[in-house]
């Protein structure tokens, strides 16, 4: 598979699958991982991967490598993530160049979280995920994707001012944009319609992460304010200590949602794998 601009991949008379996955911890798990992907492609051909950015930068080099060692092994195009909060304009550069070095010609650029730590550089010049690509398109030739909120970022002012943030991404820059993980097709269907209301062309592609346990979805809620459907929260509640069927109702649920999106008209799927492929697996199984 020839490597490609990401937002070259739009357009072209069918849905854009890709997968996402977080940098491995040492070198065997580097393996693993790389064994994970090259299943996936082998099954399926994703047209990209990306990978993840540590809270704070506390991935980095691992990011690098991870996602530098996938796109050359497996030849297939791949996109780092890049986060700016608690970073510099100065590190951001380094962080940059070493993977354009490394032959990554597509980035998600996020603020991101700060440390568990809690100790930050906090840059006024690397504040919000618009600085971020701002920087990035004045200064590196890749092409910038960035994140939306279908459900609302959890800490924005209210929904127009969230979208007024997304505008601003795609006017500074950004090429493509990756929804939060939702699990009611209808609020993606919304946003889209809100969005392009606004005057935000650019594709809206939704992120699309199966529950595999009965713990996820209060996390999903916590972490990043995911609402779970009461008809499908109801049946984890109910067969909360059976994990197999738990399981079989989230993939049940993913797949009749990706369905009903790419129906309406969604530009493809971008999958949350955490860093495991029978779920996805699976679920692209159907789809075809």
């Amino acid at each position: 598979m020839a490597l490609v601009r990401i937002s070259k991949l739009f357009g072209q008379g069918r849905p854009v699958y890709s997968f996402e996955f977080f940098p491995p911890k040492d070198e065997a798990a580097a393996d693993e991982l790389l064994v994970t992907v090259g299943e996936l492609q082998a099954a399926h051909s994703p047209d990209f991967i990306s990978v993840t950015y540590g809270a704070g930068g506390s991935t980095r080099s691992r990011t690098l490598e991870c996602v530098t060692r996938i796109q050359k092994t497996l030849g297939i195009t791949a996109m780092a993530h890049l986060a700016c909060m608690g970073h510099t304009k100065a590190e951001i550069g380094e962080v940059a160049r070493g993977l354009v070095a490394g032959g990554i010609e597509n980035i998600l650029a996020l603020r991101g979280d700060p440390p568990k730590s809690g100790a930050a550089v906090l840059d006024p010049e690397m504040s919000h995920a618009t600085d971020l690509i701002r920087y990035l398109k004045g200064n590196f030739d890749v092409d910038i994707g960035g994140a939306c909120y279908p459900e609302v970022h959890l800490e924005a002012a209210s929904a127009d001012d969230d979208l007024r943030w997304a505008k601003e991404k795609v006017a500074c820059g950004a090429r493509f944009l990756i929804t939060q993980l939702f699990f009611d097709t209808d609020d993606y269907f919304s946003y889209v319609e809100k969005a392009r209301a606004v005057g935000i062309m650019v594709p809206i592609i939704p992120g699309i992460m199966p529950i595999t346990n009965a713990g996820q979805p209060e996390r999903f809620k916590k972490l990043g304010g995911s609402k779970i459907p009461v008809g499908l929260q109801a049946r984890i509640d109910k067969y909360r200590e059976e994990p197999a069927i738990v399981m079989a109702i989230g993939m049940e649920h993913a797949i009749l949602q990706c369905k009903a999106l790419l129906a309406g008209g969604a530009p493809g799927l971008h999958f949350y794998t955490l860093n495991k492929s029978h779920a996805t697996r699976c679920i692209l199984a159907a789809l075809r």
